[in-house]
This record gives C-alpha cells, structure tokens and sequence, in this order.
C-alpha cells in the first residue's frame, strides 16, 4: 500500500471529499463525515471504521491498535500497511466509507449526489 494508492481507492467512491486536518493528516470523507485518515508524512499509517464483530480481532492483531481518539467508534490504526494486500485495503476502506455513510443524518444523504 502506497498513499497514491490510498488516494485512488477514497476518490474513486461517490461524493468522496478530501481535506487536510491538523496540520498533516489527510481525511477522506463522505457527507463531511471522515472514514479514512493517514499521515502525510511517512511512514504510511491509515486509520478507519471496521464493524464491531472485526474490531477486537484486528486491532489486537500484528501491526494493527485501537485508533487514538476515536477507538470507542470502532476505529483501527493500521500502523503497518503491509498487514493487509491490495485487495483486502480496498474492502476495508470501501466498508469504512460505508459504515459512516449509513450513519449520516437522512438530510445529508438526501444532498449527495
């Protein structure tokens, strides 16, 4: 995983938006809602929502911890991002856009395209 292949997996998912927040992390979101934060510094370290069932296994496995700040969401920080192979980041970050979607307020959705 690469941050260029990061970028493109998050824009490639409909009304996604990108900013940049405290200073060096940029934030993917969908209706001003976040789903996915890496650093822009290296090393490469990507934070996102995961189902409840799937966050205690994973962020208790190699390379992978409860996210700072937002754990109790169900968030994971993925510290080593060869912990997960192409295919396996883009069902992640595709279902941690769909987890935050589905909690957007019905007005929000109704605005998206």
């Amino acid at each position: 995983m690469n941050i260029e292949l990061l970028r493109n997996i998050c824009t490639q998912l409909p009304d996604v938006t990108e900013d940049i927040k405290w200073g060096s992390d940029l934030c993917f979101l969908i209706g001003e809602k976040m789903f996915c934060v890496t650093d822009l510094n290296p090393p490469l370290r990507v934070s996102l929502k995961v189902t409840d069932e799937e966050f205690a296994e994973l962020s208790n496995s190699r390379g992978i911890i409860p996210a700072p700040y937002v754990a109790r969401y169900k968030w994971i920080f993925v510290e080593d991002t060869n912990r997960f192979n192409d295919k396996e980041w883009e069902h992640y970050i595709v279902q941690s856009y769909n987890l935050v979607k589905a909690k957007l307020p019905k007005k929000v959705l109704a605005q998206l395209k």
